[in-house]
């Protein structure tokens, strides 16, 4: 499913997502720049040096007719798991990013070489520091203040790179300046990537991971550095593209990753008749979005079905599934109380709440305010 949380080619966060997660991703709206490129973006003489990706395949499901109807949601009987709520899980930055400052609706990120200038409607207050270094940012996006919007970025100096190296949690991949504002990472993901890396990790045997909505393949990355077998899912040929650009950066041509190109719950729906399982699940879906040929998705309408068909895929010895919700009009509550009874009878525990991130300051160190970018709630067995 396409995220149209505005992830280009990819997922969108809808406000994060009005996300079109996502492009508000799930539904992921198309840049009309090439390659995720900003309206008014120039190429510039030199651009990051990446390995061309691997040659294999990446599967695209071809169009169906003869698609079995969604299934009913199953009635799941026995003790809800326990829970813990409300959990904030926090981020001050990791690797080549951190938040710098935040105000009068906008915020100033670090990322890499390059500081950059977003809207962020939820930043009400007046910026901590002073004007001189607001205007000293690299780029800037400027244009339609929605999440879901095109605009253009602004390039305050020399124009930079179409793409620029980026790491986290010792991944390498590209940043890339869209038409809908994103970059290619959602750096308050840090916190459930370093519980996924240090997950598969300290496990006693390889797991297997599915990523859903997958978008530039940041997470897949990290779980295939740390081991892991990783399905990564995403209804978007471009966002796949740049994953496959980000896999050869991170020197994983060779980790086991399979790059499918589908919509998510078909993909789910045939994993669960063909009895595949995975012992952890991401998911990521956005606010709306349209599927590899056509298919609608809406949060509220399908998402307890999706859950309830992951509950299904994961294996008999699973040991998380996370689901993230970006900027959608409900409490964090509202996906706790569906985990729980999604995992009702399954045991563990349901931890639910809010992802933030804290500014760092000039220097990446120095703790400021709190921006908060989504929901999520996460299952792991006791």
């Amino acid at each position: 499913m396409k995220k149209n949380d505005n992830r280009p080619g990819g997922k969108t966060r809808a406000g994060q997502d009005n996300r079109q997660k996502g492009p508000a991703k799930p539904t992921r709206q198309k840049d009309s720049a090439p390659r995720g490129r900003s309206a008014d973006y120039v190429r510039p003489a030199a651009t990051a040096s990446v390995k061309a990706p691997v040659k294999e395949k990446v599967q695209v499901a071809p169009p169906t007719t003869d698609q079995a109807p969604p299934r009913p949601l199953k009635e799941r009987t026995g003790a809800l798991p326990g829970e813990q709520v409300p959990v904030i899980l926090e981020s001050m930055g990791a690797g080549d990013f951190h938040l710098i400052d935040m105000g009068n609706g906008l915020k100033l990120e670090q990322y890499g070489q390059y500081r950059i200038v977003r809207p962020e409607a939820q930043a009400l207050w007046r910026p901590a520091l002073p004007q001189r270094v607001w205007d000293n940012a690299d780029a800037i996006f400027t244009g339609d203040t929605d999440e879901d919007g095109m605009g253009r970025w602004r390039f305050s100096k020399e124009a930079t790179g179409e793409t620029w190296p980026l790491s986290l949690l010792g991944v390498n991949f590209l940043g890339r300046f869209t038409a809908f504002r994103h970059v290619g990472v959602f750096p308050e993901q840090i916190v459930h990537w370093e519980w996924l890396k240090n997950t598969i990790e300290a496990a006693d045997r390889p797991l297997k991971v599915l990523n859903l909505f997958g978008y530039t393949g940041v997470a897949s990355l990290v779980a295939a550095a740390a081991g892991a077998e990783v399905t990564h899912v995403d209804a978007s040929k471009k966002a796949i593209g740049w994953a496959r650009e980000n896999q050869a950066l991170a020197g994983l041509e060779n980790a086991p990753i399979r790059w499918i190109c589908e919509d998510a719950m078909k993909f789910i729906q045939r994993e669960e008749r063909r009895g595949n399982t995975y012992d952890i699940i991401l998911t990521d879906p956005p606010h709306f979005g349209r599927g590899t040929h056509g298919e609608i998705w809406q949060l509220f309408e399908h998402l307890p079905l999706m859950l309830d068909i992951c509950r299904d895929i994961l294996s008999p010895k699973a040991v998380g599934l996370v689901l993230t919700a970006y900027s959608i009009r409900a409490s964090f509550y509202s996906m706790h109380e569906l985990m729980r009874e999604t995992m009702r009878g399954a045991g563990g525990e349901v931890t639910s709440g809010e992802l933030v991130i804290r500014e760092a300051g000039l220097d990446g160190k120095t703790p400021g305010r709190v921006l908060s970018t989504s929901l999520f709630s996460r299952w792991m067995p006791k």
